[in-house]
């Protein structure tokens, strides 16, 4: 019972230390634990000396803990090194292990994880890192000269940088003009600007999330499917991060109860396999599924 609680602690920590913004119910559900052990564990840090933030509705582990200024300090690295040397890493060979786990060092050393699988150029290189310095330290930008096919425009964005994306070509911000929450592509940055302007609008962030069909959204959809084994097989041979949200049942069936950013991957997903899954929920994923059963008799 001690390893799981001090397990159990040692990934909140981690958790409230990503560059994410998660709010008391986001970190239940994804730790698995109750509103009260949360906040249990909140006083637990408070009193081993860590530095709480709650700026609201969100939680996080201040970087100036004691703590962590000590494992700072105990590394001879800078955080410019350390960031100059995980650009060098990602140009090396991702099959090498000692590669991989330098690079896993390093994240976790300097919270450099922001920077992970980025196609380092030059100018995106330098975008990159104003844009992670500007995430860590609460401040705006001016994304110069921003080139945007939609609008059909090519100017200057004043934002509130708060989120890399998985593959972190692109950047989730709140815009100042528009007064709202939209994705930026790194690489159609011309300059990143880094203001000492702070963020006057945390509140209307929008964390977007990432299923494991690798779909982005700003809300979860909730999906139960029951599997047989060859579906069951093949989920997890094609996406086995889902393998946490599979529960088994008796005579050779799977329970799959899981939340999605879209219904496209997961239904492409049962369509592929539809003799083999039944679909238990949700009624929104059912009528989905149902529509686009109708869209393939009519293209017979």
């Amino acid at each position: 019972m001690r390893h799981d609680k001090l397990e159990t602690q040692l990934k909140l920590m981690l958790l409230l230390t990503e560059n994410h913004n998660y709010t008391s119910k986001d970190i239940c559900e994804r730790m698995g634990i109750s509103q009260r052990n949360f906040y249990y564990y909140l006083e637990f840090f408070r009193d081993a000396g860590f530095l709480v933030e709650n700026n609201k509705p969100f939680y996080r582990l201040s970087k100036e803990s004691p703590f962590f200024r000590k494992l700072s300090g105990a590394v001879s690295f800078t955080e410019d090194e350390a960031l100059a040397l995980r650009q060098l890493l990602d140009k090396a060979d991702s099959e090498d292990l000692q590669v991989q786990r330098l690079k896993q060092k390093l994240d976790r050393l300097y919270d450099l994880h922001v920077l992970n699988n980025v196609q380092v150029r030059e100018q995106i290189g330098q975008n990159v890192s104003q844009l992670y310095e500007a995430i860590k330290q609460h401040r705006c930008v001016v994304l110069k000269n921003y080139s945007s096919p939609h609008s059909d425009t090519q100017r200057d964005r004043l934002v509130e940088p708060f989120l890399f994306l998985p593959g972190h070509r692109e950047v989730r911000c709140y815009e100042k003009e528009t007064g709202m929450n939209k994705t930026f592509k790194v690489m159609r940055m011309q300059q990143v600007l880094l203001l000492d302007l702070t963020w006057e609008h945390e509140r209307e962030h929008r964390q977007m999330y990432t299923d494991v069909f690798m779909f982005s959204g700003e809300e979860w959809l909730p999906v139960r499917l029951r599997l047989n084994r060859l579906a069951y097989q093949i989920l997890l041979e094609e996406y086995p991060q889902s393998e946490r949200y599979i529960t088994p049942e008796e005579n050779g069936y799977w329970l799959l109860e899981m939340n999605v950013c879209s219904y496209i991957g997961i239904g492409r997903f049962v369509l592929g396999l539809f003799d083999s899954i039944e679909v238990l929920g949700s009624d929104d994923f059912k009528k989905f599924i149902k529509q686009r059963i109708n869209l393939l008799k009519k293209k017979k």
